[in-house]
């Protein structure tokens, strides 16, 4: 059951929606345009909002998903708690990783935000909130996820069990290694970001 639970899991996160939603609207494959990553931000550049949103939303939802049915097959066949955690890592890689599409996934975010919503939602708005205030003050995507992922952990050690924490800081370097070209961006200062609209 445990180990059904985290092929289920992993399975929920190999369904890209940036290339299913692609697909279905008659756009060019995320992968093959912009940055080449499969996620809502790369969807913006297609100018389709409409595409974005419904990325992101599929995205966080599978991250949502996996983590409430493997919280439900825990308190239904008595499985061990850290099966949570377990479930949020393995959508989380499956995003990264699909084994639908080549195993060549997005960066995560959106899929961790669905996974801290149901782990915590309290968590879950904390971290929101934090990439909202980063990206309101740079407008720099990239690095409001990064920054909001780094307190994932952090306010989790506050809120929850040290698995969490635990499972948080994996994720957390995950993201982190997915962004490693945009860290080297940012470090020499070449990171692009959204430009503000003029009132």
């Amino acid at each position: 059951m445990i180990v059904a639970v985290l092929v289920l899991a992993y399975l929920l996160g190999s369904l890209s929606f940036a290339v299913l939603v692609s697909r279905v609207m008659g756009l060019p494959d995320p992968r093959s345009h912009g940055s080449g990553n499969p996620g809502a931000t790369n969807m913006l550049r297609t100018g389709r909002k409409s595409a974005a949103v419904m990325t992101l939303l599929g995205d966080m939802a599978k991250g949502w998903v996996a983590v409430w049915l493997a919280a439900y097959a825990v308190t239904r066949f008595g499985l061990p708690h850290e099966l949570v955690y377990g479930a949020a890592l393995a959508v989380f890689l499956g995003h990264l990783y699909p084994v639908f599409f080549g195993f060549k996934g997005g960066k995560g975010v959106a899929t961790a935000v669905g996974v801290l919503f149901a782990l915590s939602p309290m968590l879950g708005l904390v971290c929101v909130l934090t990439w909202a205030t980063v990206f309101a003050v740079t407008r720099i995507s990239s690095l409001a996820a990064l920054v909001a992922s780094l307190v994932a952990p952090v306010f989790a050690y506050f809120m929850m069990d040290n698995a969490a924490v635990a499972a948080l800081a994996v994720l957390t370097v995950l993201i982190f290694w997915r962004h490693r070209a945009n860290i080297v961006r940012l470090l020499a200062g070449q990171e692009g970001g959204f430009k503000k609209k003029s009132s």
